[in-house]
């Protein structure tokens, strides 16, 4: 494996009500181990999981706006910059730069830029670009191209752009790459078909910090378990209480 552990540096932090050092994980976390080949971070928003994951793609020189080493800075988008990043330390055996950082916010600055890169800058992305294809096809361009072994990706929702029978196929294709060895991928991501790969370390970021659950643990399963259901009384449920804030 590649990326061992993720360490923060607290001895630099001054002042915890100071933003990104107010999110709440960050004063509970010391260092958080990251050495499986699938690791989620799950949460509500603002919950700190895609900070966490911005800093990490810093540290490693992927374009905090998304993207790889070999376009570190070569585009920005407003406020890219990693405000975490600065303040994790990485252990790495071995060490890798080879990979991706996606950012599903970001995802079409990301596109333009290579469509500004000159007419091969998406060569290496299925030869299309990806502008020319829908919101998942390009996603999913991204994911078929782009991802090879010998790498480690960090995704933050890649679920945004991917329907649910998208999510399965991705679901196989990064297990193909998880076989063949030599490759890791940590996952933002709301999604409960996503966090059901097997084997996956799944670490739940709330109030109290980061804690690793069990895939029927997190809120995400739960709730779309007991949606799916007992679908007409949780609506009943909701609708019910509407009414009654009115």
């Amino acid at each position: 494996m590649f990326l061992k552990s993720v360490k923060l540096k607290k001895e630099q932090i001054l002042d915890y009500s100071e933003y990104p050092f107010s999110i709440p994980f960050i004063r509970h976390m010391d260092e958080l181990d990251v050495d499986a080949r699938v690791t989620f971070f799950v949460g509500e928003n603002g919950a700190g999981k895609s900070t966490l994951l911005e800093a990490i793609a810093d540290q490693i020189g992927f374009n905090p706006a998304g993207g790889s080493t070999q376009n570190y800075k070569a585009y920005e988008v407003h406020q890219s910059e990693s405000a975490l990043g600065d303040y994790v330390k990485l252990s790495w055996w071995p060490k890798v730069t080879n990979g991706f950082f996606l950012r599903a916010e970001t995802f079409y600055q990301f596109a333009s830029h290579l469509d500004d890169t000159d007419e091969n800058g998406y060569k290496a992305y299925g030869g299309k670009s990806l502008h020319h294809q829908s919101h998942g096809e390009s996603f999913f361009s991204l994911f078929q191209h782009r991802f090879t072994g010998q790498a480690i990706y960090l995704l933050d929702e890649p679920e945004a752009a991917l329907s649910p029978t998208r999510q399965l196929a991705f679901l196989t294709l990064m297990n193909d790459l998880v076989k063949q060895g030599n490759v890791q991928f940590i996952i933002a991501t709301h999604s409960p078909i996503l966090l059901g790969y097997p084997g996956a370390v799944i670490y739940q970021f709330d109030e109290d910090g980061i804690e690793q659950v069990e895939y029927e643990e997190t809120e995400h399963y739960q709730i779309t378990s007991y949606f799916l259901q007992h679908r007409e009384k949780m609506l009943q449920d909701l609708f019910e209480e509407d009414e009654d804030e009115l």
